[in-house]
């Protein structure tokens, strides 16, 4: 089976109360093992990559990986994701090229650092929508600024995220507006800010609601129940792979990610889409870190990759498993885009309001 879109593994995690990992992509070995652990726990998969990883692996490099993973496992359904598209070229690049699911991060301008005004998001991300829906790709939209409450910063991943300090009110999504925004575009998912931000480096502590707002996700699934959450900035960065990169010779300072059990909790009320990169970064530069250092005298590439590999995949078989994924891609009957533009043309897909209480 070819490539599916996003709306499709959504709307069954919906229907059937679990999350997805979506996890960024810009190489061989990442790729297999996620195929790998999809394929042992039974799980859907969404493949992402940023402009970065579309520019570091190349665009036909990358799409053909990505191809592979589905002619290897043709009975896990596969999502191919634009991650934080800056501009609606971005996003019809990413469709035209075979992604079957892009993101119009509006939330910051064109140059993927300024903040943008709410009215400037709603016409970007509508104008994507309008286009992507035309085709049957996915497109999730942005509402409010990812970055730390503990801050007032973000931090850029592949360049990607906002220059400076701002108020606690634009690192929150408000419900009321979450609701216009999906009104107003159609959007398919909404990544949501609620204190998480990319990399490594998220708290300074284990998080609190003082820090790291999970309460807010049930506030905006009651305002948008029937549109799909997604939390972005949600690795857990575990203690055991900053400890066996630190025991090898590297120097990360102390730091915190996303409990799995707040995520667990997101889940539970309305989160479809969780985004994990730092996770499977780490998992990898401690496996090269280990190897490097067990056998300073050996230069084969496949030294180092054969563990990262085996370490990426331990990351991706536990968080299916904690997500509740796993048992799920057999029981997804598998639909291509052309389908979903059929849908999407006649209605079918439309947000629904939600019902007062």
């Amino acid at each position: 089976m070819a490539l599916v879109p996003l709306r499709l593994l959504l709307d069954h995690a919906a229907e059937n109360g679990y999350g997805i990992p979506a996890f960024n992509v810009n190489n061989l070995e990442q790729v297999q093992a996620i195929m790998e652990a999809a394929d042992e726990t039974d799980s859907p998969v969404i493949l992402q990559a940023s402009r970065g990883a579309r520019s570091y692996a190349g665009e036909i490099f990358l799409r053909h990986l990505i191809l592979a993973a589905t002619e290897t496992y043709p009975h896990i359904p596969v999502v191919m994701h634009q991650d934080h598209g800056n501009a609606p070229d971005t996003c019809y690049s990413a469709a035209i090229n075979g992604f079957t699911s892009v993101m119009m991060d509006g939330s910051l301008e064109a140059d993927a650092k300024t903040p943008a005004s709410y009215e400037y998001n709603v016409a970007v991300t509508k104008q994507v929508v309008d286009f992507a829906h035309s085709v049957g790709v996915s497109v999730e939209g942005e509402l409010g600024c990812l970055g730390s409450l503990e801050t007032g910063k973000g931090e850029a991943e592949d360049g990607h995220g906002f220059e400076g300090e701002l108020s606690k009110d634009m690192l929150l999504t408000d419900p009321a507006e979450a609701a216009d925004f999906v009104a107003k575009t159609k959007c398919d998912a909404l990544a949501i800010a609620i204190g998480t931000s990319h990399g490594a480096y998220k708290f300074t502590r284990k998080p609190t609601g003082e820090v790291l707002a999970i309460s807010r996700i049930a506030e905006i699934h009651k305002a948008i129940p029937n549109t799909h959450l997604v939390m972005h900035g949600s690795s857990s960065v575990p203690q055991e792979w900053l400890e066996m990169i630190n025991k090898h010779g590297g120097s990360i300072p102390e730091t915190y990610g996303v409990p799995v059990e707040e995520i667990q909790e997101g889940i539970r009320n309305g989160v479809r889409k969780v985004n994990i990169d730092t996770d499977n970064r780490l998992a990898f530069t401690a496996a090269v870190r280990e190897a490097a250092m067990a056998d300073p005298s050996n230069f084969d590439p496949r030294h180092f990759n054969k563990p990262a590999r085996k370490y990426m995949k331990q990351v991706c078989l536990d968080r299916y498993q904690q997500f509740w994924a796993a048992g799920n891609a057999s029981k997804i009957k598998q639909a291509s885009i052309t389908h979903y533009a059929g849908l999407y043309a006649k209605g079918a897909l439309d947000p629904k309001a939600a019902v007062a209480a």
